[in-house]
């Protein structure tokens, strides 16, 4: 019995072992990136580095204030000071930012870790000298981090990271990111332009009741519309698109990508001639009439090199993203509402 309650013992502590969560970074006191949290706390007291409250929790890990601040100070260094001059809207929508990024960074790199991903440290002298040139230099580059405060050994660290994420990333997703020639050619016999005239009414920065308004508003404009009257003079006197408004809302030649995707996605489905239920983006509520859609006039070997690299990044694009969904869901991902 007493072999028994010794090896259930034991086994109890392994277990224990096994799920405990790693723990979140705390800040020393008086240190930067402590001051500039506890300076933020009087807007925001969930934000105090002492308590170190949870920002995202998951089953491995939580990212907690002393982990967000640090990165912050990290990032940016004497810059990170402009933080605390913000409104509070402008700091929490920052602080999310840096905690999903580094929940995100976080799982990849566990992720790698079972993959057994491994960067060398020329892999990583590689990354850093080529940011080098494109910095003007390695002393100009160095400088600049000086006069910033940012320590070097966060560069190399980021350099790091983000070498074994790609690694991982094409390793373990390689099957999702292939690109078959059946694809290639569907993407070239797509159409690669569209012309559209479109109404926007800006809805960014207003109230709810004030943004029902401006959808009753772009109703009237679109029963007006679609029974005929004229969609140029409609788009010169309501429009407030400044690119297009004083052109009747046109924009000839669009590419794909060119625009945000509500916006793409009805100005490459809707039929030639045809005008859009009303399209909402982050700027506003739109009205499109397609004018004219064109395909590439080059030959598929033309342009099948930059199709390839343009499908790939898609794919790559979207399996991380499906990746990154798997990821959270099996960490119990939660944001912590504050």
């Amino acid at each position: 019995m007493k072999k028994f309650l010794v090896l259930l013992s034991l086994l109890l502590i392994i277990i224990s072992s096994c799920t405990k969560k790693e723990p979140s970074l705390i800040l020393e006191k008086d240190t930067p990136a402590f001051l500039l949290a506890q300076e933020i706390t009087q807007k925001i007291p969930y934000l105090d580095p002492v308590k170190n409250n949870a920002l995202i929790k998951t089953k491995h890990f939580n990212i907690a204030t002393g982990d967000v601040f640090n990165a912050i100070h990290n990032n940016f260094g004497n810059r990170a000071r402009q933080l605390s001059s913000f409104d509070e809207t402008r700091i929490k929508s920052i602080v999310s930012q840096h905690a999903k990024q580094l929940t995100e960074i976080k799982l990849l790199l566990n992720a790698a870790e079972r993959f057994q991903i491994e960067v060398t440290e020329e892999e990583v002298d590689s990354l850093i000298d080529a940011r080098y040139i494109r910095n003007g230099g390695k002393d100009r580059f160095l400088g600049w981090l000086q006069s910033n405060e940012i320590k070097y050994e966060t560069v190399h660290n980021d350099s790091k990271n983000g070498l074994i994420i790609q690694k991982y990333i094409e390793k373990s997703l390689a099957k999702d990111l292939a690109v078959t020639e059946e694809e290639l050619l569907e993407m070239y016999n797509q159409d690669k332009y569209a012309s559209v005239r479109h109404i926007l009414l800006k809805t960014q920065g207003v109230s709810d009741s004030t943004k029902n308004e401006i959808y009753k508003k772009m109703d009237s404009l679109l029963v007006r519309a679609k029974k005929g009257e004229d969609f140029t003079a409609l788009a010169n006197e309501y429009s407030e698109d400044p690119g297009s408004s004083n052109k009747g809302g046109l924009y000839e030649n669009i590419t794909r990508g060119q625009m945000v995707k509500p916006f793409e996605d009805a100005s490459f489905n809707i039929p030639v001639g045809e005008i859009s239920d009303i399209v909402e983006t982050t700027y506003g509520y739109h009205i499109i009439k397609v004018i004219d859609r064109k395909r590439d006039e080059r030959s598929f070997e033309e342009v099948k090199n930059g199709i390839e690299t343009k499908l790939k990044n898609k794919k790559r694009n979207e399996a991380y993203e499906n990746h990154i969904k798997k990821l959270k869901s099996k960490a119990k991902y939660k944001e912590i509402e504050y």
